[in-house]
């Protein structure tokens, strides 16, 4: 076999794994086949000369590329953790859900918002009527959030919010609770997504053109890394791009140009990127394809440590490193024959860990039909219960690694991936990835490959060579209807009651300042963040915020693309 002359031998990176591995941190668990037989931590070549080809690329645990995970001990030193993602009616309906997850072995929390918080209206803007709760709980100001963690401590608790467009305030209410709840900012952990690339690529929740998004992104990294440190400001998110259509590659290499682009962002403002790197986290799609799935997350790893050094510049570890969470696919769920969705979940959630995820949601058999009800909300998160417990596949870090299939489909991912970025950077102006970005949003480039993607597979699925169980083959069923989770409109009226109630016990007269206060600083290069905060304090509520900076930066409209 030929071998580069830095390339390091099986028995030289066996060595430095072991260095790394430290035997003192790992969890208290059995690490032994359900048969007893004793499993290493990590396999690999043994001996010189038994290497296979472009070993140096599949590498050990824990080191450069980082293929085979982050961590030299793999799950032995730490499991993922278990982040179900549940939000639904009001506040309080939601805590009471989020101290289930908790009671029954969820490790952190994962907000899903109401349509009207995404959009950053409040629950009695006309635009909300009907929406109020139904796809997420209702937030529209800071005593809300602070109902929705009551009785669990944030200074304990890592918490994940997906929301994007107006996230930047929606965090400053999360802080704003926080503080009430007497808790050190500096010390809170957990993952904003703010996401906005993704937005116009895929989801389409934004609030106004690129640009004034990107400032405000910006100014919280910017925050962040001086006042809440361990919080990472910004999850990178693929999901939302499968979930539309995509393949797997353009899922890859659509978010890692993303969070290329926020890199490139925080560069330009002059933040360090040792510092801010390791803040970027990702959110990926677990779909069906088991293998290719795996492969996937093995490539994401390896195509952002390198771009990060060798791009970039980055040197220290944590800033090559990429962390995620993942998501079983929504859009793998089928309403009919809803219980096959157990085995979907749990195919795709196994798929996820032996791809090395950092924390994992699991999606209910009945979200397809609805928001998930208590007991298949209880099944989905038992399903990752029984993957940690009792399968062994956490007892050995990268236990695929060294796979022929695993590899060649990891290589291929990788090699789609690159094609991809070479040509988002042409359609740039000045050979950057953000550049590029941009100008493949303005010309709906991005919406278009999903697009044919998406199309391409409903082909296949209505001629047949694509098979879903229950869909289009199997179809014959007797399985009873399933009873699902409805959220009253009384919900809707409740919140609008209290929202109004609200407005009439605050200091309208402060309120007003603090936002005239946000479009003032809105017209300068200051720092957006310390002023959206002091309105949140003040009780200003989502709608007033996001529509005060709506009116000084405008609306946005996507491009017509036929």
């Amino acid at each position: 076999m030929d071998r580069s002359p830095t390339a390091p031998t099986a028995a030289e990176g066996r060595r430095r794994w072991q260095e790394r591995f430290d035997a003192s941190r790992l969890r208290e668990a059995d690490f032994t086949t359900l048969s007893g037989v004793e499993v290493a931590p990590v396999y690999g070549p043994d001996g010189p000369g038994t290497e296979p080809e472009g070993f140096e690329r599949i590498g050990w645990p824990g080191e450069f590329p980082f293929t085979r995970g982050l961590h030299a001990s793999g799950y032995r030193g730490r499991s993922w953790t278990i982040r179900q993602f549940a939000g639904f009616g009001n506040a309080e309906q939601t805590n009471e859900r989020y101290r289930m997850i908790l009671a029954e072995g969820g490790g952190g929390l994962s907000v899903a918002f109401d349509m009207p918080t995404l959009m950053g209206r409040d629950s009695d803007d006309e635009r909300a009527l009907g929406e109020v709760g139904h796809c997420g709980v209702a937030i529209d100001s800071a005593a809300d959030m602070e109902i929705l963690f009551g009785d669990i401590p944030l200074a304990d608790t890592t918490t994940s919010m997906t929301i994007s467009g107006p996230a930047v305030p929606v965090f400053c209410m999360y802080l704003v609770a926080a503080e009430r709840q007497g808790a050190d900012l500096s010390a809170l952990n957990g993952t904003l997504q703010t996401d906005i690339f993704k937005e116009y690529i895929a989801q389409k929740e934004w609030l106004f053109a690129p640009e004034p998004h990107l400032r405000l992104i910006g100014d919280l990294m910017e925050y962040c890394a001086a006042e809440v440190p361990a919080y990472k400001p910004l999850s990178v998110s693929g999901y939302h791009i499968r979930e539309a259509g995509s393949t797997a590659a353009q899922e890859l290499a659509f978010t890692l140009a993303d969070g290329f682009g926020y890199v490139e962002l925080g560069l330009s403002r002059g933040l360090d990127i040792e510092q801010f790197a390791p803040g970027l986290s990702f959110f990926f799609d677990a779909h069906i394809d088991f293998f290719e799935e795996i492969a996937k997350f093995r490539a994401a790893r390896r195509i952002w440590a390198r771009w990060m050094r060798d791009v970039y510049g980055a040197r220290t570890v944590k800033a090559q490193q990429l962390r995620f969470h993942t998501q079983t696919a929504g859009v793998s769920l089928t309403a009919q024959q809803p219980d096959n969705n157990v085995v979907r979940t749990a195919i795709e959630a196994l798929a996820a860990v032996l791809g090395g995820t950092n924390s994992l949601h699991t999606n209910a058999l009945d979200e397809v039909l609805a928001l998930p009800s208590n007991r298949a909300a209880q099944i989905a998160l038992r399903t990752q219960l029984v993957i940690a417990e009792e399968t062994g596949v956490a007892n050995v870090a990268d236990p695929l690694g060294g796979s022929w299939y695993v590899e060649a489909l990891t290589d291929e991912l990788e090699r789609q991936a690159e094609e991809i970025f070479t040509k988002i950077r042409s359609m740039g102006h000045d050979d950057t990835i953000t550049s590029g970005l941009l100008r493949g949003i303005e010309d709906g480039w991005f919406m278009a490959e999903i697009a044919e993607a998406a199309f391409v597979y409903q082909q296949q699925l209505e001629k047949g060579d694509k098979k879903i169980v229950g869909v289009n083959v199997y179809t014959r069923t007797s399985e009873d209807p399933l009873e699902i989770m409805r959220v009253s409109h009384e919900v809707e009226v409740e919140q609008r009651r209290v929202l109004v109630a609200r407005r009439a016990e605050r200091d309208d007269a402060a309120v007003l300042a603090a936002v005239a206060r946000i479009v003032e600083v809105a017209r300068t290069e200051e720092n957006m963040v310390p002023v959206i905060l002091d309105a949140c304090r003040a009780e200003a509520t989502l709608g007033e915020i996001c529509g005060a900076l709506r009116d000084e930066w405008g609306a946005y409209t996507e491009p017509a693309r036929f």
